[in-house]
């Protein structure tokens, strides 16, 4: 279907009822996010891109008005209001910036950039051209993540002086682009540490850090160049401006008896909160507030359909205005430590 050559429909405007949304890549988890932000009707399905014709054709389930562009820059050249990217990253920052300098609003996929110059200069962008720009960071919208950041909040965990994080994936990606550092960034830092660096910063409103260390690891032995080789075992920590102790470890097909091993447990002088996966799961999740006298609290257990959460909380933002919001901007603080970790200087 050859797809309209117009203006960009958040040209003529920052506020739109129902805006018209791209998506470029649909495979699985650009299928996903299509689905959900489809299945709320607060959005229209208008084109879809992937170099893959049967993910296209796969994708067109969830819109089947929407026409089918053969190129990213074709994709760009219809009537949208915003664009959804779940692409490769080493695309990711290239075509954010391609989007938003044509005035449209961003949701990427993690990372934003592969690196916190890359990462920044989108950010700078979006700034400037005054446009939405989130990331799907997801586990942000996890129920259990949202029950445990109102105990902090409340201050029912008083204050918390420690964080401990853990996310071991058994198997690792199946694509060949994640092993590859030039391509991806980085390796299991990237793909999953990023997300315990966030939710530890976000749990706690975003607070300075210092004294970033880290470890990283490619097949049992030290990383010799991150340029050309892609950690499977990372280690970190940090501390904030609060005194707050924060450990990671994440992995990539490590032995951890089963699925995945997801765990976030934070300590606090009046209790604390842990947020688990359940039996290997990589979608399923309990958290529990852990009281004084040593019994716990149920907050939420399975099941909760948090994965889409992101992308439907960005089209609603849409909906409502396309203007820059200014909280994408702490997204440079966790490239900064994953910068750090990395060794990078730049």
């Amino acid at each position: 279907m050859t797809l309209p050559s117009t203006a960009p429909a958040a040209e003529r405007g920052t506020t739109t009822s129902r805006p018209r949304l791209g998506f470029a890549g649909v495979g699985w988890i650009g299928r996903h996010r299509l689905g959900a932000i489809a299945e709320t009707g607060l959005a229209e399905i208008a084109a879809i891109y992937d170099p893959s014709a049967d993910c296209a054709r796969e994708a067109l389930a969830h819109g089947p008005c929407a026409a089918v562009a053969t190129s990213f820059e074709e994709l760009l050249t219809t009537e949208l209001d915003g664009i959804v990217i779940a692409t490769p990253s080493a695309l990711h920052a290239e075509q954010s910036i391609a989007a938003l300098e044509r005035g449209l609003a961003v949701f990427c996929q993690k990372p934003l950039g592969r690196s916190r110059a890359e990462t920044e200069r989108v950010i700078d962008i979006a700034r400037r051209q005054d446009r939405l720009l989130q990331v799907d960071l997801s586990y942000r919208f996890a129920a259990g993540v949202r029950a445990i950041r109102e105990l902090i909040s409340s201050d029912e965990l008083g204050e918390v002086y420690a964080i401990e994080a853990v996310f071991h994936n058994a198997y690792g990606p199946d694509k060949a682009w994640f092993y590859d550092p030039r391509l991806s960034g980085g390796g299991c830092l990237l793909d999953l540490g990023i997300h315990l660096v966030d939710l530890a910063l976000w749990s706690l409103d975003f607070p300075i850090v210092q004294n970033v260390s880290g470890q990283l690891l490619h097949r049992g032995r030290p990383l010799r160049d991150p340029t050309t080789q892609a950690e499977d075992y990372a280690a970190a920590q940090f501390v904030t401006s609060a005194g707050t102790s924060v450990q990671l470890a994440c992995s990539w097909k490590a032995p951890a008896g089963t699925d995945a091993l997801i765990r976030i447990h934070w300590l606090g002088t009046k209790g604390g909160a842990l947020f688990q996966n359940v039996g290997g799961s990589f979608y399923d999740f309990t958290a529990e507030h852990l009281l004084p006298d040593r019994s716990r609290r149920v907050l939420t257990q399975p099941p909760d359909a948090w994965g889409g959460r992101a992308a439907v909380a960005w089209a609603q933002q849409l909906a409502r205005s396309a203007a820059f919001d200014h909280s994408v901007a702490h997204l440079e603080t966790v490239a900064r430590i994953l910068d750090q970790i990395y060794g990078r200087t730049s």
